[in-house]
């Protein structure tokens, strides 16, 4: 053999060689990626719910069982649980809607409904628990061990839910069942602070939870049709025996915020597949704007996509509902109220849908900052109109109609109390009435987050946005997350900027 073949030879092995090592680098950079998300799964709490439903008696049995993982830094003995049904009792400290909503809510006139927790258990073994709060709100389990950082524990809670007939997240109207925060849910735990534990209220979406993984499995009767949160994984049928007839589903949820159901005997479903996520708009059966709603929905979801970052789920469902206020944001299922007029229906549709990227994908604590989501909803809302000018509204008469607004507000308040709140950042107990809530969540937050683009550009308003959803996706964002993210993709310190805004020191003129 020449020296030049054997120059050669040793050449090509290099570059097998060297091949080879590439190989085995990404695959163990792959592996250990794989391996972090298993990890990230398994380090999430789960809910492994058995429900159903009963719809004679208008209530819900249910089997949920709950494993919390301690993701925190101290050890716990007991565990806190949100009640959000008993937010419908007869003496209710806190009304679930205003005075001026009460007609509204109550067609067939008041009504009430509850959560009962019939056993806590262990191992099959009874632990201690208690109904606590200002409004019995709050389930707090002890636990018959010490769980440390990093160890989880599961425990079984038995429960009963009765629905009012109201048009709300959580009841029953003349056309459908609304399953929204129906459920013991954990309350989150914040370093430094504690368990968080506030009142539900009628003001806003008095909400505020880690993301899970959900295993539900719902029973109910054959004559209604479901859509809920997570991705059906299988359903069944009673045999015709059995009278009246039942259907199973079993639903997964992977990384979502909260779980929600709505059934009803009239719906009528239209579906499109837009990549990997099948979108299905669940309207009223001789609805003649079923194909119209869905093409919104599917526009909406790939508009924010494009805007912000994809959607990660593998399902949308938008269902027309009986619900006292315009919309209402769920993982993958939003209510869109069928009384919502036929002109505003797009816009309705598009700020619930933009809610799963901020609240849904991006958390925060909706009951202290409720302006993060729903400024940031409003404000995408607009952003989706500029791209689809097709639905004839004009963005910057949009903007200019927030203002003046929010300058009206501004001016009867003050005539009538001689003074007016305009800070933004303030719990939902602090709004004096609806209406202030709305102006200094929605319509303040939309023009703050206008005044933010117009000053940096469209280019870095957007990036902040995209950066924003990635660094806190899945997570709770705190508004000096909020803040410190967008500074940092804006290159400029904004907090002053924010705090003069959240605080009530700007005149909007």
């Amino acid at each position: 053999m020449s020296i030049n073949k054997k120059i050669t030879i040793n050449k090509k092995f290099k570059i097998i060689l060297v091949a080879l090592l590439f190989v085995i680098v990404i695959t163990a950079v792959v592996l250990i990626a794989m391996h972090g998300l298993k990890d990230e799964e398994q380090n999430l709490s789960s809910y492994r719910m058995e429900l159903s439903y009963n719809n004679t008696s208008h209530s819900l049995s249910g089997k949920e069982e709950v494993t919390f993982v301690n993701n925190y830094e101290n050890m716990f003995t007991y565990l806190l649980f949100h009640l959000y049904p008993n937010a419908f009792r007869e003496d209710a400290i806190n009304r679930v809607v205003s005075q001026a909503e009460q007609d509204h809510a109550y067609p067939n006139g008041e009504s009430y409904g509850n959560i009962t927790i019939n056993s806590v258990t262990y191992n099959d073994e009874p632990l201690k628990f208690s109904i606590e709060g200002e409004d019995e709100n709050i389930l707090r389990v002890e636990l018959p061990v010490e769980v440390y950082p990093d160890e989880s524990i599961t425990v079984t809670i038995d429960f009963d839910v009765t629905l009012a007939n109201i048009n709300h997240r959580l009841g029953y109207g003349n056309n459908t069942i609304n399953l929204g925060n129906f459920y013991p849910v954990l309350c989150v735990y914040e370093d430094g602070t504690g368990f968080k534990t506030d009142l539900y209220h009628s003001n806003g979406d008095p909400f505020y939870s880690n993301t899970a993984n959900y295993d539900v499995t719902l029973t109910y009767p054959s004559s209604l049709t479901m859509a809920s949160s997570g991705k059906v994984i299988s359903l069944s049928n009673s045999s015709e025996q059995v009278e009246p007839s039942t259907t199973t589903n079993h639903i997964k949820g992977e990384n979502i915020r909260d779980f929600a159901i709505v059934l009803s005997e009239i719906f009528e479903v239209e579906s499109q597949k837009v990549g990997d996520t099948t979108v299905n708009y669940y309207g009223y059966q001789g609805d003649k704007n079923l194909n119209s709603c869905l093409k919104t929905s599917v526009e909406a979801l790939e508009t924010f996509s494009d805007l912000f970052g994809d959607y990660p789920y593998s399902t949308l469902n938008v269902v027309k509902t009986n619900f006292v206020h315009g919309g209402m944001e769920y993982p993958n299922l939003v209510y869109i109220s069928d009384d919502v007029p036929e002109e505003d229906l797009a816009y309705v549709i598009v700020h619930e849908i933009a809610h799963q990227w901020w609240y849904g994908v991006v958390g925060n604590d909706e009951y202290n900052h409720a302006w993060m989501d729903e400024g940031l909803a409003e404000y995408s809302t607009l952003m989706f109109f500029e791209e689809h000018s097709s639905y004839g509204l004009d963005v910057k008469q949009m903007v200019t109609n927030a203002t003046t607004s929010y300058k009206t507000f501004v001016r009867v308040y003050t005539s009538v109390n001689g003074e007016v709140d305009t800070s933004m950042e303030r719990n939902l107990s602090q709004f004096a009435t609806e209406p202030e809530y709305v102006q200094c969540t929605y319509t303040k937050g939309l023009i703050m987050f206008d005044t933010i683009r117009k000053s940096v550009g469209d280019k870095k308003f957007t990036k902040a946005l995209q950066n924003y959803y990635e660094d806190f996706a899945f997570k709770n964002a705190s508004p000096a997350d909020m803040i410190a993210s967008f500074s940092k993709t804006i290159h400029s310190d904004l907090e002053g900027f924010f705090l003069s805004w959240l605080t009530g020191e700007v005149v909007i003129q």
